[in-house]
């Protein structure tokens, strides 16, 4: 169904969606949450890693979004904005039951190779059939919290690693060698389930 958002380019769509929402338009938060929930729940379901946790942590990101939707600049994306109110909700949750976002660093971690982002892996064709892409989302669900939402925001949402940094408040190195390390961990798990170098 056409919305009269279509026309517009991504980030004027972004700016007349908030406007929408704020103006009380009858169809506009609907449209948010259907727009956004995917990326709700891919952050949050990372960082919990508990269905009944998750579902009810995504409707208090989607009250805190219409609680505060009048804070939105429209200088980045919205897509950003709201991820970063699901990351913040899903780590206070975290801090709340004392469960650790991420692993020590260790010094093989802080050696120039962690600053790249890729590593010769690719997660992509990790996935190519059902038995693998199993594997992999077990390999994922080991590591920490941080690293587990990283990667999903990277792979799956796509999203730059700039506008990681403005979800995570981490610094884009920081986060180029967290990407890093978990893809290096993710071929070390994948190589030993299931028995041949990903």
């Amino acid at each position: 169904m056409a919305t009269p958002l279509d026309s517009l380019d991504a980030l004027e769509a972004d700016r007349a969606l908030v406007s929408a929402v704020l103006a009380r338009e009858p169809w506009a938060f609907n449209q948010l949450v259907r727009q956004y929930q995917g990326l709700v729940w891919h952050v949050v379901d990372r960082m919990v890693r508990h269905p009944d946790d998750t579902r009810e942590l995504c409707q208090d990101v989607f009250l805190r979004v219409h609680r505060s939707v009048h804070q939105y600049r429209g200088e980045s994306a919205l897509k950003s904005w709201i991820a970063q109110v699901a990351y913040s909700v899903a780590l206070r949750h975290l801090e709340r039951k004392r469960i650790p976002i991420m692993e020590e660093v260790g010094d093989d971690d802080a050696s120039p190779m962690a600053e790249r982002v890729a590593d010769g892996f690719d997660l992509e064709a990790a996935m190519v059939n059902e038995e693998s892409a199993r594997h992999l989302h077990a390999a994922m669900a080991a590591l920490p919290p941080l690293q587990r939402t990283l990667l999903t925001l990277y792979h799956l949402e796509e999203m730059p690693i700039g506008d990681m940094a403005l979800v995570t408040g981490l610094a884009e190195g920081t986060i180029k060698s967290h990407l890093f390390r978990s893809r290096k961990r993710l071929r070390a798990i994948l190589e030993t389930r299931m028995g041949v170098p990903a």
